[in-house]
């Protein structure tokens, strides 16, 4: 099996990104329940009945969405650390997760995830278009202050 290319990124950028789309990427939805009345905790709970549909405790829903979340966002990360253009990378990562997005609650939820399909679908946008804004600040911040090594200089000819 070949050895996959090195990403266009930084690992360190790579785990920047990953870390603020990861935490912070469920602000959006959750001002937005907060805001209108509803429950703070609904996409919590609806992303944890993804691993475990039959739980109803909101800490076991909430260890459980911390699972999904933290490993759909590893995998989409990864993506982003080899798809990704160097320049201008934050509008190519939001029209990726746009896709991916429209994607997860277009057709993946409504046939697999009905709790995920049941939530409001613009707030739930709006978190992906953070996850994707949020990854491409970190690639940019994480590029900055770890850049990526130069790739090793080609042998050059020793004159006789």
């Amino acid at each position: 099996m070949p050895a996959l290319p090195p990403p266009r990124f930084a690992w360190r950028a790579v785990l920047i990104g990953w870390l603020l789309a990861t935490v912070f990427s469920g602000v959006p939805s959750t001002v937005w329940a907060l805001a209108t009345g509803g429950d703070p905790w609904e996409a919590t709970r609806a992303a944890g009945r993804m691993l475990l549909p039959k739980a109803q405790a909101l800490p076991v829903l909430f260890a459980a969405a911390a699972v999904v979340h933290g490993s759909l966002s590893t995998f989409w990360a990864l993506v982003c650390a080899y798809a990704l253009p160097t320049r201008h990378t934050a509008p190519w990562a939001l029209a990726l997760i746009t896709a991916v997005g429209l994607c997860n609650l277009l057709v993946v939820a409504p046939r697999a995830f009905p709790d995920v399909a049941a939530l409001a679908f613009w707030p739930q946008m709006a978190d992906h278009w953070a996850w994707g804004a949020l990854m491409a600040l970190g690639l940019a911040w994480g590029s900055r202050v770890s850049p990526q090594p130069p790739a090793p200089a080609a042998p050059q000819a020793t004159p006789r």
